[in-house]
């Protein structure tokens, strides 16, 4: 993989370009009502913060196209035996390590198939690695140490949408012909014109000047949750809105699949004990069972060539 050639001017320069490109940046503005916020009172900084942060949502609805039409084309990766790659830095970096270390006991999948990568390394998940951000070649670096392949899907993650790191990563992404992804709070940004899907939820100025931790990192954090998680229901992994796709590997995890297996199937909770006993704790597996009124054999052959619980369910 060829590297990613470093053309950025340094020294005073470079620090110049830089104030001037931040001073176009919504993440970075200042918020003229927030002016007098060190003289409020508690209760009246809470009110004020939790009035600011009732715009998320409404600009995450305004992506809601594109982040659909990301979705899509990831399922149909990961249906090809694609990875889903978050890459960031800081918070960013942060969020998404978070999304991807809870989709294998949610969903069951194999932790390979969604990884968070950080720029820093695994030090920076719980220390700033201030200089991390700016390496560009090291997001190059880090997809090539993954082996990237083309099934595979990269996701950058930056609030002001032109982290050089993040860059660095979607520039190799393409180069290896994988997905790409770019989830930013600027509109325009680097990186959503860098990527073949760019998800811009443009949050407006923070409750403190910059600190992108606050609106934009919940902005990022909705936006993963739905990533994850309706790529999740469409490859199956659900019935209805229960997790279904889960094994009982230990005692809350068993208490949950009985709760399950008995929510689905109106069953007792000693039929339900039963059927994951004969199904060496496979809620989808016992459920078919109990539904279908078959063995656990012939359940998980149903499964096996059926794409969802629902589809093994409808089958006849």
């Amino acid at each position: 993989m060829s590297p990613v050639p470093d053309t950025r001017p340094r020294g005073p320069r470079s620090r110049d370009l830089l104030r001037d490109e931040l001073a176009t940046l919504t993440t970075e503005s200042v918020d003229d009502r927030g002016r007098d916020l060190d003289t409020l009172s508690t209760a009246r900084l809470v009110e004020r913060m939790n009035d600011g942060d009732r715009g998320v949502p409404e600009a995450v609805s305004r992506a809601l196209p594109a982040i659909g039409a990301a979705i899509d084309a990831i399922t149909d990766r990961v249906r090809r035996g694609g990875r889903l790659i978050y890459v960031g830095a800081g918070t960013a970096g942060r969020l998404g390590i978070v999304d991807a270390s809870e989709c294998p006991p949610t969903f069951s999948v194999d932790p390979g198939l969604v990884v968070g990568v950080i720029a820093g390394g695994d030090p920076a998940i719980r220390t700033a690695v201030e200089n991390a951000e700016d390496d560009e070649q090291g997001g190059a670096d880090v997809l090539s140490e993954l082996k990237l392949r083309e099934a595979d899907t990269v996701v950058g993650l930056s609030a002001s949408g032109r982290t050089p790191y993040v860059a660095g990563a979607l520039t190799s992404a393409r180069s290896a012909g994988a997905l790409t992804v770019a989830v930013a709070c600027n509109a325009e940004s680097v990186i959503g014109r860098m990527a073949d899907h760019a998800i811009e939820v443009v949050v407006g100025p923070e409750f403190i000047a910059g600190s992108t931790r606050l609106k934009a990192g919940t902005a990022q954090k909705l936006v993963l949750n739905m990533i994850s998680t309706i790529t999740m229901v469409r490859l199956g992994k659900t019935y209805g809105n229960i997790m279904v796709d889960l094994q009982a590997t230990k005692e809350k995890l068993r208490a949950r699949a009985e709760r399950t297996v008995m929510l689905v199937t109106d069953c007792t909770a000693e039929e339900a004990a039963a059927a994951l006993s004969a199904s060496a704790g496979s809620v989808k597996v016992a459920v078919l069972m109990l539904l279908r009124g078959v063995g656990a054999e012939q359940a998980q052959e149903a499964l096996a060539t059926a794409p969802s619980l629902r589809a093994a369910l409808d089958a006849r």
